[in-house]
């Protein structure tokens, strides 16, 4: 996957437009992207280690870092920081947004948790 050609955080801190080449902008919001980070703390080392993060309804993008010229460490402001979201990952969200929001509110509404 190549590089985005940008990777825009809006003023309130809250959304992550990324622009891949031949492509329209994904819009993402920073509540999915720290809900589905590919942290190990999200993600665990196998599906069944896989956390459901509530109450991230108001966490905001602090920084983007570069990573090498495969991906960028998004830090939130709650200071979660260890997720690395390559280009193939964000391509992937783009893509696959409302699915993989859609599953997240699901699986909150089957913990009893909330976006808070």
């Amino acid at each position: 996957m190549t590089a985005p050609k940008e990777l825009r955080v809006s003023k309130d801190r809250r959304t992550l437009t990324v622009t891949f080449p031949d492509h329209r902008p994904f819009e993402l919001s920073a509540e999915l992207l720290r809900v589905l980070s590919p942290s190990a703390e999200v993600q665990g080392h196998s599906p069944q280690q896989r956390v459901t993060v509530p109450g991230k309804r108001n966490v905001a993008i602090l920084k983007i870092e570069p990573i090498g010229n495969y991906a960028v460490r998004i830090i939130f402001d709650d200071l979660h920081d260890t997720g690395i979201f390559t280009w193939d990952y964000l391509h992937t969200l783009g893509h696959e947004k409302e699915e993989r929001w859609n599953a997240y509110l699901a699986e909150l509404a089957e913990k009893g948790l909330s976006r808070g």
